[in-house]
């Protein structure tokens, strides 16, 4: 999705989460319990350009490629990333499979010259960021 409307400058992962949570309870019923995997892409003021749905997937995972995150960024020509995805189960404490995809994330950015700002996994009440980047 491409945001038009209103273009809102990211200050804090919050700001994040409640982007995501709003699009979430837009959803289905049945979608919102499965996991979601998104990439927002900002200019260099961390101004959102755009909100990218990469992967909807299953109860307990949804698998995402380096190549599917960074496609819209490079078409873009963003600054940075920030991705985030939900956990339905409402325990946001990242499992290793978040982290190992979070490494690769992050050496992909490196080569593109695209920076991940953080990986912000979502829970029911809470959240959990990778990286405090504010």
């Amino acid at each position: 999705m491409i945001i038009s409307e209103r273009r809102l400058q990211i200050r804090s992962a919050k700001h994040i989460v409640d982007a995501i949570r709003e699009k979430l309870d837009r959803e289905s019923e049945i979608d919102r319990n499965k996991e979601h995997f998104w990439t927002i892409g900002v200019n260099n003021r961390n101004v959102i350009q755009y909100i990218d749905l990469v992967a909807l997937g299953t109860l307990n995972s949804a698998p995402v490629h380096p190549r599917e995150v960074y496609r819209l960024a490079v078409m873009k020509g963003v600054a940075s990333i920030i991705v985030a995805h939900n956990h339905p189960g409402g325990d946001p404490e990242p499992s290793g499979e978040d982290k190992n995809i979070t490494d690769r994330l992050k050496n992909a950015g490196d080569i593109l010259g695209i920076k991940l700002l953080d990986h912000i996994v979502i829970g029911e009440d809470s959240f959990y960021s990778f990286s405090a980047f504010f």
